[in-house]
C-alpha cells in the first residue's frame, strides 16, 4: 500500500510540475515573441534542449542520477524524430490558419489512440473514448476560430501529427521496455534533438518570418527572457518525459489541453486578452471531459489491475518483444507553439 501511495504521489507531482512549468513558459515565450519581437521559436527550442542537456550533465557529475547506456541507434533515431516533429509543428503553424493548427493538435489524441490500439494492442473502453470526445469538443469550442485549408499546410499537419504521436509513444515505450527513467532517456536524447534543431531551426525560422536569428538585435531584456525561458524549459522537458513515462501519451495530450485552457484563462486575467462566452463554454466542457477521463481511467485501473503500480493509463498495455527503432531494443519542449500561436492569434 505504501509503494502504491508513493507511486500515486509521484504521478500527481509529475502532472503538477508539467502544468506549472508549461503555463509559465508559455507566458514567458509569449512576452518574448509578442512584446519583445523575438519570433524564432524553432531556434529557441534548440537552445532549450542544449540548456537541458547541460543541466542534466551537471546533475550527473553531482551523482543526482545514474546514467544508463542505451543503444546508440535507438537514441539517435528517437532524438532526431522528436526534433523533426517540432520542426513540422512550427511549419504547420506557419502554413495554416490558427484554427487549422489547433485542429492538428486536437487530432493527436485520436491518432495516438489508433496507433496504440493497432501496434501496442492497447484497449480503450467506450467510457474513455467518450470522455476524450467531450474533451476535444470543449477545447475545439474554446480555441478554434477559423479553418482555412491549403494543400502544403495539410501535408505538413499530417506529418506533424504522425511524428508527434510516434515520438510520444516511443517516449513511453522505451522507458518501460528498457526500464530506464525519464531523466536517463532525456539525458541521452537531448543532444540529438538539440543538434537537429540547431542546424535546421534558423532555416525554418527564416523561412517563416523572413528574419535572420543571427542578425537580430539582442537587448539585455531579450537576453534575460531567453535565459528565463531556457531555465523553465529544463523543467518542461523533464516533466514531459516524466509524465509520459509514468502515465501514457494520451494522458499527456489530455494534460496538454488542460494547459491550453489554463493559458486562455491566465491570458484573460493577467494579460487582459479578449475572452468571450464561447471561450468560457468551451473551457467548461473541456474540464468536464478531463474529469470524466480521470474518473474512468482511475476506476478501470483499479478494476482491471488492482495490484499493478506500473501504469495509471487508460487501458492495459500488452507488452511484446517487438524491437524498437530499427531492430534494437531500445519530448519535449513544444510549449513554444502555444506562445507562438497566441502571438499569431493577436490575443494580447
Amino acid at each position: 500500500m505504501g509503494e502504491k501511495t508513493s507511486f500515486q504521489l509521484g504521478v500527481v507531482g509529475a502532472l503538477f510540475l508539467s502544468v506549472a512549468s508549461s503555463v509559465s513558459i508559455v507566458i514567458c515565450n509569449k512576452a518574448l515573441m509578442s512584446n519583445l519581437g523575438f519570433p524564432f521559436a524553432t531556434t529557441l527550442t534548440s537552445w532549450h534542449l542544449m540548456v537541458t542537456f547541460v543541466t542534466l550533465h551537471v546533475a550527473l557529475k553531482f551523482n543526482l542520477f545514474e546514467n544508463k547506456p542505451i543503444d546508440m541507434k535507438t537514441v539517435i533515431l528517437f532524438g532526431i524524430l522528436n526534433g523533426i516533429s517540432i520542426g513540422f509543428l512550427n511549419l504547420s503553424l506557419g502554413f495554416n490558419s490558427i484554427g487549422f493548427y489547433q485542429m492538428t493538435k486536437l487530432a493527436i489524441i485520436p491518432f495516438t489512440v489508433l496507433l496504440e490500439t493497432i501496434f501496442l494492442k492497447k484497449q480503450f473502453s467506450r467510457n474513455v473514448k467518450f470522455s476524450l470526445l467531450i474533451l476535444l469538443l470543449g477545447v475545439g469550442i474554446a480555441s478554434i476560430t477559423d479553418l482555412q485549408l491549403n494543400f502544403v499546410g495539410t501535408i505538413l499537419s499530417l506529418l506533424a501529427i504522425i511524428t508527434t504521436c510516434i515520438g510520444q509513444i516511443l517516449t513511453n515505450t522505451i522507458q518501460k521496455r528498457l526500464n530506464i527513467s525519464s531523466t536517463q532517456l532525456l539525458y541521452q536524447s537531448a543532444p540529438f534533438q538539440a543538434g537537429i534543431l540547431f542546424v535546421t531551426g534558423p532555416l525554418v525560422d527564416q523561412f517563416l518570418t523572413n528574419k535572420n536569428v543571427f542578425a537580430h538585435k539582442y537587448s539585455n531584456v531579450v537576453l534575460g527572457f531567453i535565459l528565463l525561458s531556457c531555465l523553465i524549459a529544463v523543467s518542461v522537458n523533464f516533466s514531459t518525459f516524466l509524465v509520459i513515462g509514468k502515465t501514457s501519451p494520451v494522458t499527456y495530450q489530455v494534460l496538454g489541453h488542460l494547459k491550453t485552457c489554463l493559458v486562455l484563462g491566465f491570458g484573460y486575467t493577467l494579460l487582459h486578452d479578449p475572452f468571450t462566452l464561447r471561450n468560457i463554454v468551451g473551457i467548461l466542457v473541456a474540464i468536464v471531459g478531463m474529469g470524466l477521463y480521470s474518473y474512468f481511467c482511475t476506476h478501470e485501473t483499479k478494476k482491471k489491475q488492482p495490484g499493478d503500480h506500473s501504469s495509471i493509463s487508460q487501458g492495459k498495455e500488452k507488452d511484446t518483444s517487438t524491437p524498437l527503432l530499427g531492430g534494437k531494443d531500445g519530448y519535449q519542449d513544444k510549449e513554444n507553439h502555444e506562445s507562438k500561436k497566441l502571438s499569431k492569434d493577436s490575443l494580447v
